[in-house]
């Protein structure tokens, strides 16, 4: 048991290191550093891990991010609740396509829409104003970029019997 959780927090951190050196590759669009590597990551996360790592992958490499300034306050909601929904949906289905939809609707749809507190509260009003609008779109546009990365590399981790080992061998009891 302690062996088991030992890997899977030596992935969560590879990945998390991953996902914070990916953002390094950040394409700037509208207020909002879009960053695909961390999409990839959350969903690469959510099928060989599950939701909660996923989410706390997503938060600490938002966390790493904003602390040496790869990132803005915007990488919390457009990483999170896309970690989490995909997390989810993988481990209810075991499907990819509903996973990479996941993320795509949870980062861009429900992070774009969680954007505008974060924006009022934190980066004041106008920015909230510019916020409501203009973080949906930048949010699509970044994980649909991290959803085809990661599409392809699970595709090609399935047809070689890769993804399922890792599987079978992180969820072991």
């Amino acid at each position: 048991m302690k062996r088991m959780n030992i890997q899977k927090l030596t992935i969560t951190g590879i990945l998390c290191a991953i996902a914070v050196v990916g953002s390094l590759f950040a394409v700037p669009i509208f207020g909002s550093k879009c960053a695909p590597v961390q999409h990839m990551v959350n969903i690469i996360c959510a099928v060989l891990l599950g939701p909660g790592y996923g989410l706390a992958v997503a938060f600490t490499a938002s966390l790493l991010r904003n602390l040496l300034g790869l990132g803005s306050l915007m990488a919390f909601p457009g990483s999170m609740f896309g970690a989490f929904l995909c997390g989810v949906v993988y481990w209810k289905y075991r499907e990819i396509m509903p996973t990479l939809l996941a993320e795509v609707f949870g980062t861009s749809i429900l992070g774009g829409l969680a954007a505008y507190p974060v924006a009022v509260l934190l980066m004041g009003q106008s920015a909230g104003n510019l916020a409501f609008y203009a973080y949906i779109v930048p949010f699509l546009i970044s994980t649909v970029g991290g959803a085809i990365l990661s599409g392809v590399l699970i595709y090609a981790l399935k047809k070689t019997g890769t993804l399922a080992y890792a599987q079978s061998f992180l969820n072991k009891q």
